[in-house]
């Protein structure tokens, strides 16, 4: 591939990312709302039970879809193709914003569930963008290409909120079907820009024997991997605690209202886009990965409880190098995972790294849930600790070992 195919794959996969992370994102500002104070739907009425409750499945349906469907969908890619499987995928996800909002008018709770449970599934397609962007090295470099990924997906984590409160007014389901339509547009772009890309690895398997002998979760056999995701692990553990939770504590300490936490989110968020669109990949080059990726690590980890010592309006700064942190890292990181384990099938390897986030992601979600009945304050002190102690748990893999154990496990 040329220097000019590979910049025109990389803008697809960027937009691509983009209008999917806005999707996902749109309805986050409209449910809370809409299952605490909706009065005549019978959705939020679901067989007598509180609000707050099918208030909180519904919140878990779409990232349990999300683990499932990031753990089966880039081992996949990996066997039948990018374009084939991203394709596909993107057409899933449209059906499921299409089904949610449908679910929304005919007032049916399981309905509404299994709808974001498909959605999460397929949105597992994000592990494909990762694995294409990666695949562009050397005529790209592998973290710049991954830095401007997630530059963008931060971008539609910020322009999806926004989009969706303002939508609110016209209904919630409209929400997702204009939801959709964004997914609409990533998948005529995919087919009109990407090319056809070659199967990256060949099996006899059936499709669904390489849904259920070959998913991401198998590479977990390999010793020196395991390792090596012991960091973020623990890391992510941290990081879905600090997110789940600081807006808690800005209502419990500071007595935030809902505007005032959806403008600290931009803030964070716009920190994130800059960072990672102009210095994140170069850190790494001019410091080292390792001490970048450890550094801002625990940059990230101290920051998190100056947070929790200050007051209105000196907790930005603290709050701003949270965003930076956490740009600098999901650069770093995955492009280490690929460059060492890359050839193990790149959808495969970057479905893993989606999977563990997911998935510390519900286990933050409920564990953090009972730290908070003490205080919102302990379960960032919490979050803080899980990111500082994952310093310790890195270890750099070294490639010899890698073939050696590789040779064993197969």
């Amino acid at each position: 591939m040329d220097i000019l195919k590979a910049r025109a794959t990389l803008a697809t996969v960027m937009l691509v990312t983009l209008l999917g992370s806005a999707g996902v994102a749109l309805p986050y500002p409209v449910l809370s709302p809409y299952f605490m104070n909706e009065s005549s739907n019978p959705l939020v009425y679901f067989m007598g039970w509180d609000a707050k409750i099918l208030l909180g499945i519904a919140l878990a349906t779409y990232p349990l879809g999300l683990l499932i469907g990031s753990n089966v969908i880039g081992s996949l890619s990996d066997r039948y193709g990018r374009k084939k499987v991203l394709v596909y995928s993107l057409i899933g996800s449209v059906l499921g914003y299409v089904a949610t909002g449908l679910a929304v008018t005919q007032g049916s709770y399981l309905f509404f569930i299994v709808a974001r449970l498909i959605t999460g599934f397929f949105e597992g397609n994000i592990s494909i963008a990762r694995a294409i962007a990666v695949e562009l090295h050397p005529q790209i470099d592998r973290s710049r290409a991954l830095s401007l990924l997630y530059s963008t997906g931060y971008a539609g984590w910020l322009i999806g909120p926004l989009a969706g409160g303002y939508l609110m007014d016209y209904g919630v389901d409209m929400t997702f079907y204009i939801g959709g339509l964004a997914v609409l547009l990533s998948l005529l772009l995919v087919l009109i820009v990407l090319e056809k890309s070659v199967p990256q690895k060949s099996s006899g398997l059936s499709i669904w024997q390489e849904i259920t002998q070959n998913h991401s979760a198998t590479l977990l056999r390999i010793p020196h991997l395991r390792q090596f995701l012991w960091y973020y692990f623990v890391f992510t553990l941290g990081i879905n605690a600090f997110y789940e939770f600081y807006p808690l504590w800005l209502v419990e300490e500071l007595d935030f209202n809902s505007k005032q936490i959806g403008w600290t989110t931009v803030i964070i968020t716009s920190v994130m886009v800059f960072v990672s669109s102009t210095v994140a990949d170069k850190l790494p080059r001019r410091f080292g990965e390792k001490r970048s990726l450890l550094f801002g690590t625990i940059v990230f980890g101290s920051a998190v409880i100056v947070t929790t010592q200050l007051i209105d309006p000196y907790i930005y700064l603290p709050l701003a190098l949270t965003g930076a942190c956490i740009a600098v890292i999901n650069v770093i990181f995955p492009s280490m995972l690929s460059e060492y384990f890359g050839h193990l099938g790149q959808g495969k390897v970057m479905g893993l790294q989606v999977s563990i986030f997911c998935f510390t992601n519900v286990v933050i979600s409920i564990v953090g849930s009972f730290i908070a009945l003490i205080s919102a304050t302990t379960t960032l002190f919490t979050a803080s600790a899980l990111i500082l102690c994952s310093v310790f748990l890195f270890k750099k893999p070294e490639n010899h070992l890698i073939v050696e154990e590789i040779k064993v496990a197969t």
